[in-house]
């Protein structure tokens, strides 16, 4: 005679299969029948706070905490106690974290011996001297959590400290040391060692990390890898909103901008059903689309919405500032970012600093800036640092009138976008070298850089972009065409005839689906929503012949 699972069995079984919402119903269920044991109390909790219940999550590993003294399991206790300090310091309820680390304090001083909890409860100090700018001790800090973790055989606990000792070795400046612990934290989160929360927490730290340290290989690659985790917890809403939001940043990088602003608005949606860290990442960079677009109304709004999270939004709001013609505010905002930034900030956020103090006028500073960030490039550098660097130096070379090393610069710069998938930034690269050429004289080779350009900018939509090229192109001839190419310029004066798509086509070979598009890249391009709002725009500026 077979024995029916209880709901009890039930929500166990659930819980080791990752299907939160149904072990959440049946420990719930359970619980209501005749209570939970201790260790059921924990894995209910943790339910609820993947599930984005924080508040019941939370209330729940106090029963548990509860339940452990009754039973006289001081560490389990402690345990609870430090996981409670963690999360309810992550959610901004700095008093109570504080009262419950005197809590756990207070029962560890009767335990003999290391203990998971002295483990965790080193955590929230360190992550405290990591982001208040002392990764020193951050580092000596997170070497001990790994030290108890390993005298304990906790893998969660070495795994945390190991992740801890990668980002501060990041922060110290040792690129390849932190990237190497990083991968190897990796490891044992990709093989399944790692529970659900210290997992996710793992795997978005590791993917911030990579941006900051500008491996882009690395970052697509854990992506991908949470992506697929997060996807084999359909019901997850911790975690979820973060790979959203780390999914939009590489579409940008890509020049996939639709796909980026859906994501990055699944990114807030999931912020506002429980994973709040998802907040910052969700605006950043959907005021990332709307800069990149020309939008910048709407790209302020973003910015300011990003910025109400905790996190200053930097180099995206300077970046904005010198599209609003701020020059001196972008300047402001960086260089006092970067009177605070740890090495691995400076390298983020000093490209932007180039840009302002070229705008500006201040060709001393750029220089001073560019020579920085290329400063720690060697043959092994990553791609996107070398990159960075490259294109810095092309447009401080060219302020400084030396347009032969900044076409060189320019190109290397374009070949290393490209290498990396951004046409975005590769187009910039391509107006660069446009700009070398002309200013040695050599019109064709300028007017073909500018097209190319061009031509990139219209497929991605980015009217800035566009807006700000439409002064150097030239055709053949070196007649100024504003944005437009010279295929363009011949769509719109048969569009200002009064020409439908279909004979349009006619004249010019070409086919309707073509002509379409390229009537869309005009209306874009020069900024107006209409047929006839084209036709008035080619008058008006003596495209008509």
């Amino acid at each position: 005679m077979t024995v029916p699972a209880t709901a009890l069995d039930l929500g166990r079984s659930a819980f080791a299969e990752h299907r939160w919402s149904d072990a959440f119903d049946c420990f719930a269920e359970a619980d209501t029948e005749g209570g939970l044991p201790a260790q059921d109390l924990e894995q209910m909790a943790s339910t609820a706070l993947l599930l984005g219940r924080s508040t019941e999550g939370v209330d729940i590993l106090c029963r548990a905490y509860d339940e452990y003294l009754v039973l006289g399991d001081v560490p389990s206790a402690a345990r609870c106690a430090a996981w409670l300090v963690l999360y309810l310091s992550e959610s901004g309820e700095q008093a109570r974290s504080s009262g419950w680390m005197a809590r756990a304090r207070r029962l560890l001083d009767d335990v003999d011996g290391p203990t998971q909890a002295e483990g965790f409860l080193l955590i929230p100090p360190a992550l405290g001297a990591l982001y208040g700018g002392d990764p020193a001790a951050a580092h000596e800090l997170f070497t001990q959590v790994l030290d108890i973790g390993q005298r304990v055989q906790d893998r969660d606990l070495v795994a945390l400290g190991r992740l801890g000792l990668g980002t501060s070795r990041l922060s110290l400046g040792f690129p390849q040391e932190g990237l190497q612990l990083l991968d190897e934290v990796m490891v044992a989160v990709t093989a399944g060692e790692i529970s659900a929360i210290p997992s996710g927490i793992i795997y978005c730290a590791v993917i911030g990390s990579c941006r900051l340290a500008m491996d882009v290989r690395r970052a697509q690659e854990w992506t991908a890898a949470l992506d697929h985790w997060c996807g084999g917890r359909p019901d997850m809403v911790m975690f979820s909103g973060q790979c959203q939001s780390h999914r939009a940043e590489l579409f940008i990088l890509h020049g996939a901008w639709d796909e980026a602003l859906a994501a990055a608005r699944i990114a807030r949606d999931r912020a506002s059903r429980g994973d709040p860290d998802a907040a910052y990442g969700g605006w950043y960079q959907e005021a990332e689309v709307f800069r990149l677009r020309g939008d910048l109304e709407q790209a302020e709004q973003a910015y300011l919405q990003a910025g109400r999270t905790g996190y200053e939004p930097l180099p995206g709001l300077a970046l904005l500032r010198l599209a609003q013609h701020k020059a001196p505010q972008a300047q402001t905002l960086l260089r006092r970012a970067l009177s605070v930034a740890d090495p691995a900030n400076r390298c983020r956020l000093l490209p932007a600093l180039v840009e302002a103090e070229l705008a500006v006028g201040d060709i001393a500073a750029a220089r001073a800036a560019a020579d920085e960030l290329s400063r720690p490039i060697h043959p092994g550098s990553l791609t996107l640092e070398r990159a960075l660097g490259a294109q810095s130096e092309a447009a401080v070379l060219l302020a400084e009138g030396n347009p032969s090393a900044a076409l060189a610069e320019a190109r290397k710069a374009w070949r290393l976008w490209y290498g990396l998938e951004s046409p975005y930034d590769a187009a910039r690269c391509r107006v660069m070298a446009g700009r070398a050429c002309a200013a040695m004289h050599d019109k064709d080779s300028a007017a073909m850089e500018f097209e190319a350009a061009k031509a990139d900018f219209a497929d991605m939509g980015a009217a800035l972009a566009l807006s700000e090229v439409a002064g150097l192109s030239m055709d053949a001839a070196g007649e100024r065409h504003g944005p437009l190419t010279a295929r363009e310029l011949e769509v719109l004066r048969l569009v200002a005839a009064g020409s439908p798509n279909k004979v349009i086509a006619k004249k010019l070979y070409l086919s309707e689906k073509t002509v379409a598009r390229h009537v869309s890249n005009i209306l874009t391009k020069i900024g107006v929503s209409s047929r006839v709002a084209a036709t008035t725009y080619a008058y008006e500026h003596g495209l008509i012949t």
